[in-house]
């Protein structure tokens, strides 16, 4: 790799163009990206991916904001419901990885009839797993909130909140996998709009359900959910409409609309893969959070603000990690692998600049970005050393998370969930338990061993990267 590589990205932000790229990125693109300058057709992926995951994050921070207003006991109904929807998130975007997989590739081809093809049988799928999780999710919300800890009184009065989240799974995993048809598409514009639909009907009716504001109902706590589920839902109807009635790089014709059993059993293959690795992922966040909790609240209050701001600030690089997700597809369908290397180099490095620069101030101001969640000083000094370890990694994050959505836009689901598994599960807990509790480093073992961790997946990722066996892959 040249210098050149990681420069191209760059010459594409230059501030003369960079109004008129921006413009295109969200106003929708008709480019092949395919054959275009790759720095180029990142910037204009990545512009609307990285504000359609900001969408996606506020759907929570403004449920929270209006359920705050109801009590202690509603907010931990919400946290425990969202907490236990991670699994249907997991299975959302496991689907949602296959789907990017599959139609990028045919679209690299130009083959859009069987790109429609492979829509239809991810929605048609996506909606039967949906059936799978609502019945018991219906039957069993009250029961449910019990068994996470909940008390009697939470449990009878907030069970409907729960009932319908998981008796509307539908609605968010038709607009995980919809999404998905159209980002690896190459509109990568229509699911950042669709997410703003979706997000403005629910900040209008939160307010209006919740405390029963005018001739609305006040429906309390369900009423964050009935909320939260229209504007989902009605952003699936505008989908739907743009699928068969707009005039996008995915058109559904009505024959596309049949049942191809293979296709759909390669869709759950490629899917379990992505599956695996959204669930390695968050139950290792979930085994920290266990271990933090034996430190004290002050230390898991500041490691929770911590992560909050990484979270935040690692948005950018996840929409550049989906574009180049997008990009490998294509040039691997359009049967250009080397051009598909040189993109996922291209984004590495354009990623390592970007989130190194941010780490840089993160270590050197961590108290200030603390601050600005909660004045106690012992839960500043935590969260304080903990963002700044947790920034020294950053360049190593930039570039694990670059060559871990290559391999799933090839089709590769397996290496990463492999890698995820050994370098979360086998490394990072057992390294994280023996530095904070055995050897009492605290916060400062805790965050020690995400680095760690997060730099051992690099490496592996780059290693297997380098093989290039990802290449070769058949979807």
């Amino acid at each position: 790799m040249t210098d050149k590589n990681a420069i191209s990205f760059f010459q594409s932000i230059r501030f003369k163009s960079l109004w008129i790229n921006i413009k295109e990125a969200i106003g929708g693109s008709d480019r092949d990206f395919t054959s275009d300058s790759i720095g180029k057709a990142l910037l204009i992926l990545s512009i609307p991916m990285v504000l359609e995951m900001i969408m996606e994050s506020i759907f929570a921070v403004v449920d929270i904001f209006f359920v705050s207003k109801l009590g202690a006991d509603a907010v931990a109904t919400v946290g425990i419901t969202e907490s236990s929807m991670t699994i249907v998130y997991a299975i959302g975007m496991g689907l949602s990885t296959a789907t990017t997989a599959l139609i990028a590739r045919r679209i690299g081809e130009k083959k859009a009839g069987k790109a429609g093809i492979i829509a239809f049988q991810a929605i048609l799928s996506g909606f039967i797993v949906s059936i799978l999780i609502a019945i018991p999710g219906i039957i069993y919300a009250k029961d449910f909130l019990l068994l996470m800890g909940a008390s009697e009184e939470m449990a009878e009065t907030g069970y409907l909140f729960p009932a319908i989240m998981f008796g509307g799974n539908a609605v968010i995993m038709l607009l995980f996998i919809i999404n998905a048809v159209f980002r690896s598409s190459g509109d990568a514009a229509i699911s950042m709009r669709v997410l703003i639909v979706a997000n403005l009907i629910n900040i209008v009716l939160d307010p209006l359900l919740i405390f029963g504001i005018g001739p609305f109902p006040e429906l309390g706590l369900k009423g964050a959910a009935v909320a939260t589920t229209i504007g989902r839902a009605i952003a699936v109807c505008y989908q739907f409409y743009l699928l068969f009635n707009g005039h996008k790089r995915i058109r559904l014709e009505l024959d596309h609309l049949k049942i191809k059993l293979k296709v759909m059993f390669q869709l759950f293959k490629l899917g379990a893969g992505g599956i695996l690795q959204y669930i390695i992922a968050t139950s290792s966040w979930i085994a920290l959070y266990r271990i933090i909790a034996i430190l004290g609240s002050e230390v898991m209050a500041g490691y929770t603000i911590s992560i909050r701001i990484v979270v935040f600030v690692l948005l950018p690089s996840w929409g550049l990690s989906n574009a180049a997700s997008t990009l490998v597809g294509q040039n691997l369908g359009a049967k250009q692998p080397d051009r598909a290397e040189r993109t996922v180099w291209i984004t590495a490095y354009a990623n390592m600049i970007l989130l190194g620069l941010v780490g840089i101030v993160l270590i050197i101001f961590p108290e200030a970005f603390i601050r600005l969640f909660i004045n106690d000083p012992n839960v500043i000094s935590n969260g304080a050393v903990s963002l700044r370890i947790i920034s020294i990694g950053f360049v190593s994050y930039a570039m694990g998370m670059v060559m871990t959505q290559a391999f799933n836009g090839s089709g590769d689901t397996v290496t990463p969930t492999r890698i995820n598994f050994f370098c979360f599960w086998l490394f990072e807990i057992p390294l994280a338990y023996l530095l904070a509790i055995v050897f009492d480093l605290k916060i400062y073992g805790i965050s020690i061993a995400i680095v760690a961790a997060e730099t051992a997946l690099t490496l592996t990722a780059w290693y297997f990267f380098r093989k290039g066996k990802w290449k070769t892959v058949k979807v």
